[in-house]
């Protein structure tokens, strides 16, 4: 069964391998096997759940509320996010505005059919918008009781530093962030992690799998399989390209013996290697087939040693990217309205 990790510097805890719904439900997965594939995750022992109110435009949220009816909630922790556009899209239905924080969370707990989020999450830093007006409305949020905790995602290590402090001033928890981390995307290293670790703030980390490229299946000079996210241009195919390059997926098929010696499947080591960061509570993970949680929920609880992981690292050396500056590039300067 799926173990379960402390999130920040409280008193909360989560699955380490969460499962999120971006780029399947109501896109690439018909409701009903991605309601199937959410049964599965709790069968696994998943109890938490990642979600925006950008995906799909909201309907994502919508399917996931319908995945998790008539489940116990409180033996559920459901996490949402806000800044993306949604709806039609107007001139406030973007960003980290007090309006639209207020609004999207209202739409938000509508859609998921609860009262309440376990951590309600900045999509990106929002430059437009003074953020203190942002953590006055998430304080106002979570005095509502709409959410228990603040998280952000892809924020750099001064945003973090900044919106720390300011929820500290208004008597909130900032616990988390989100950002992409896998072995081949490690630029949260450098400045985002330490300053996580002073603050109390940990890591729910997404695309640990390098958008599937770390599961060994696109091979050097070959075309990519049919059918895959490489091949998806609503959405998967844009962040994949930067891992297709020949001598990246050369260096990804040298993780194969490293995977059999610790008796771990290709995606079971990408996920293992995350997990072994003291700073990642969870790794979110998503499918579109029941079956394929069974694999990966295995990762659960598999301790990497330092050998095999510095074997990971060495395999990758001159093909990971390391640079934290890369952070700083998450968060448009202007809203994209």
């Amino acid at each position: 069964m799926v173990q379960h990790r402390y999130l920040g510097n409280s008193g909360f805890k989560i699955s380490e391998i969460t499962y999120g719904n971006w780029l399947t439900h109501a896109s690439q997965v018909e409701n009903e096997a991605a309601i199937a594939t959410v049964h599965k995750a709790l069968d696994l022992g998943i109890t938490s759940f990642d979600t925006s109110d950008n995906y799909a435009n909201t309907a994502a949220e919508s399917v996931l509320g319908e995945a998790l009816k008539g489940q116990r909630r409180e033996s559920l922790e459901i996490f949402t996010k806000v800044y993306w556009p949604t709806g039609p899209m107007g001139p406030n239905d973007h960003g980290l505005s007090r309006k639209h924080i207020l609004e999207s969370i209202n739409g938000s707990l509508k859609r998921l059919g609860t009262d309440y989020v376990d951590v309600y999450q900045a999509h990106r830093f929002d430059y437009e918008t003074p953020l203190e007006e942002t953590f006055q409305a998430f304080a106002d949020v979570v005095r509502q009781g709409k959410a228990l905790y603040i998280g952000t995602s892809e924020w750099t290590a001064e945003q973090l530093r900044d919106g720390h402090a300011l929820a500290k001033s208004y008597g909130i928890q900032l616990i988390s962030n989100q950002p992409q981390y896998s072995a081949l995307w490690r630029v949260i290293e450098g400045k985002v992690i330490p300053a996580s670790e002073e603050l109390g703030i940990s890591q729910i980390v997404w695309s640990p799998m390098a958008q599937g490229v770390l599961s060994g299946k696109y091979l050097p000079g070959q075309p990519v399989p049919e059918g895959s996210r490489a091949t998806d241009d609503a959405g998967g195919a844009t962040f994949i390209k930067r891992f297709l390059a020949d001598d990246v997926l050369e260096a990804v098929q040298r993780l194969k013996p490293i995977a059999e010696g610790a008796g771990l499947t290709m995606p079971q080591l990408a996920i293992a290697w995350v997990l072994a960061n003291p700073n990642v509570s969870a790794a979110i993970v998503g499918a579109s087939r029941p079956e394929q949680l069974e694999d990966t929920v295995k990762a659960s609880g598999a301790a990497l040693d330092p050998a095999a992981k510095a074997a990971v690292d060495e395999a990758l050396a001159g093909v990971a990217i390391t640079d934290p500056q890369k952070t700083y590039e998450s968060s448009p300067k202007a809203r994209l309205t």
